[in-house]
């Protein structure tokens, strides 16, 4: 059973501007060439372009079993220690001035919001903390939440 699970589609609007920038470095690659290499660069660029977002958009954020999973890593949840849902200005300082570089960041350039997972330390090596982009961070913090009362993780205020 899922207790959440949230895919991190790429936006619309970065495939509508796919469009133009496929366009303007088709015709800049193409200029004077004859054909049909204009059709070729052009379907080439497309499908360049196209792979690009969906391999962004494969991502995926799921609670499970009382398990976080996000980019082909496992967290049990009752190894969590603080869990809060983040703006955007807090997610930028901790992936950003304030990131620590042990931690587990799992985002995308499009997310602006993420949810924060404090690590108690255990006997094996574990990040002191996990970021995780989200459009939903408030949903994503509370079930967090529930799971790791569920695991008989007191909750933290």
């Amino acid at each position: 059973m899922h207790d959440y699970r949230e895919r991190l589609r790429v936006p619309v609007a970065w495939w509508l501007l796919g469009i133009p920038t496929v366009l303007i470095f088709g015709a800049t690659l193409y200029a004077g060439l004859d054909e049909p290499w204009p059709v070729i660069i052009v379907v080439g660029l497309v499908a360049i372009c196209a792979a690009m977002l969906i391999s962004l958009g494969v991502a995926t954020v799921e609670v499970r079993d009382g398990t976080l999973r996000a980019g082909g890593k496992e967290l049990p949840l009752a190894t969590a220690d603080e869990v809060s849902a983040l703006d955007e200005k807090q997610t930028t300082l901790l992936r950003g001035p304030r990131a620590n570089p042990a931690a587990h960041l799992y985002s995308r350039p499009y997310l602006k919001e993420s949810v924060y997972i404090g690590v108690r330390p255990g006997d094996a090596p574990t990040p002191p903390y996990w970021l995780i982009g989200t459009r939903h961070p408030a949903e994503l913090a509370a079930v967090i939440e529930q799971c790791r009362v569920q695991a008989g993780t007191e909750p933290v205020a």
